[in-house]
């Protein structure tokens, strides 16, 4: 069965967050279902550089502002990628949406309406003899797709919308509706428009034949005014095409017995190398070395949503535990600040590092105890899933695919042996200490931890188990 991932980065060609380690994985995880996935990806710079095998698909003419080509290859993993090469759209210095992180090119309309309108000529049998029988559309940038395809007024494949996270939905001025090639009868509630402006998103949930999103809590949390930003309503009414799959992690790139950034392997059967993976991660950023301390960590983005403001009102008290805490991260230059300034005041128990680095998040996950996750809202989160692999216990909020993942270690869980790590409510500087008080306590019973976090290590967030769920709503709407 042929399917066609759209999307605006996948792992290791390019990556910003959660969505490119999506693309880079779930591929590789449907192909021993018989499920043939490409991925048409943009063809930024570092795309052609890393892209391996390269050979020319097809043409696309007037493609949004100029003449754009389907570069054909494959990621180093074997993943297959049609690179939409359209210079006039995609060759520049800078980041995936912006010059810089946390900027914006000012025709970001023009480069995903262009994505999204390539998709649909490859879904029609117009850019190549490749068809595809599902058109998999990523978050907002992707997800004109499915609305060219509905407008078409042809035959088409199946559609599918996939939500990484609502609160990023792709919104432009009303005026540009006819530069994106959608006819005006789309302007409208039940179409593109979300008050008096063209959502990418909106329109890809709203045309879709399916809707997904990456974990069944955050299924049911956007259908809520909190968490729905202003999509609720369209959430509820498709709610019978809603389906919540919770993401997994590449277990290949995320392996503590065979990694390479890592001081020394280890696995849950045989885990002495965490000891040294911990004093690795000390010496690395500047704390105290003391196997007695609980090292926590934070691998994130510095931003609202990650809730990390209200860690930072709960570190003297952590400080006061004894423990220490490692924060890799950039975002909120205010927060980076304040990191910055705490780890200045206590270098022997508080450490920040500003940066954005796949290999030191390696490094980190491998020597802290614990990871903290602090979310207000969290579709999925991955690095309570690494933090499990790697026998770091998470801590994290109830919120999302983290209550998903996480099992939490009261009373009941502990006694019947099923704990993973720790809840608590978010938004609540007193929930996230006391979650630390907890967590403190169990690990001064070391048997109590090791049990924990040796159930973490053995859990299964591999892509498996959702790679199946995907297969089986791919053949389910191919059949209709």
């Amino acid at each position: 069965m042929r399917v066609l991932f759209v999307a605006s980065e996948m792992h290791p060609l390019v990556k910003t967050g959660g969505l490119a380690d999506v693309t880079g994985a779930l591929p590789l995880a449907l192909a021993p279902l018989g499920i043939e996935v490409r991925t048409l990806l943009p063809a930024y710079p570092r795309v052609l550089e890393r892209l391996q095998d390269k050979k020319p698909d097809a043409t696309i003419k007037a493609l949004f502002g100029g003449t754009a080509r389907l570069v054909s290859g494959r990621t180093a993993a074997g993943a297959h990628v049609l690179a939409l090469d359209a210079p006039h759209l995609y060759a520049r210095e800078g980041s995936a949406y912006g010059p810089t992180t946390g900027q914006e090119w000012p025709d970001n309309h023009l480069r995903f309406g262009a994505l999204g309108w390539a998709a649909h000529l490859i879904g029609l049998g117009q850019a190549g003899p490749w068809r595809p029988e599902v058109v998999h559309a990523h978050d907002w940038q992707a997800a004109l797709a499915p609305a060219y395809l509905a407008l078409s007024g042809r035959p088409r494949p199946a559609t599918v919308t996939t939500i990484h996270n609502m609160a990023f939905q792709g919104l432009f001025p009303g005026p540009m509706l006819a530069s994106l090639r959608l006819p005006e009868s789309s302007f409208a509630p039940a179409g593109v428009e979300f008050y008096g402006k063209v959502g990418f998103l909106k329109a890809g949930l709203h045309y879709a034949d399916r809707i997904t999103t990456v974990s069944p809590s955050y299924a049911r949390e956007i259908q809520s005014s909190a968490h729905g930003f202003g999509l609720e309503g369209l959430l509820r009414h498709r709610a019978k095409d809603l389906t919540g799959i919770l993401n997994g992690i590449d277990r290949r790139e995320w392996d503590p017995e065979h990694d390479p950034h890592i001081a020394a392997p280890f696995s849950a059967a045989s885990p002495a190398g965490k000891v040294a993976n911990k004093r690795a991660l000390q010496e690395r950023f500047g704390l105290k070395v003391d196997d007695r301390a609980l090292l926590f960590c934070v691998v994130s983005r510095l931003t609202h949503q990650k809730g990390l403001d209200i860690l930072m009102s709960v570190l003297p008290a952590l400080v006061a535990r004894g423990g220490q805490i490692a924060v890799l991260g950039l975002g909120d230059t205010r927060l980076e600040g304040e990191f910055a300034a705490a780890a200045r005041a206590n270098p022997a128990q508080i450490a920040f590092k500003a940066a954005f680095d796949e290999r030191l998040s390696h490094v980190v996950q491998a020597g802290a105890d614990a990871i903290v996750v602090p979310s207000r809202f969290e579709p999925c989160g991955l690095t309570q899933m690494v933090g499990l692999r790697y026998g770091t216990v998470p801590v994290v909020a109830r919120v999302g695919g983290l209550a998903d993942s996480v099992i939490d270690a009261n009373e009941a869980a502990l006694n019947d042996d099923v704990a993973t790590g720790f809840q608590f409510a978010p938004d609540s500087g007193i929930e996230i200490a006391d979650a630390i008080a907890r967590a403190s306590t169990l690990f001064a019973q070391p048997d109590a931890w090791t049990r924990t976090r040796h159930r973490g290590m053995r859990a299964d967030f591999g892509w498996e188990r959702s790679a199946k769920k995907y297969a089986a709503m791919y053949r389910e709407l191919a059949t209709k």
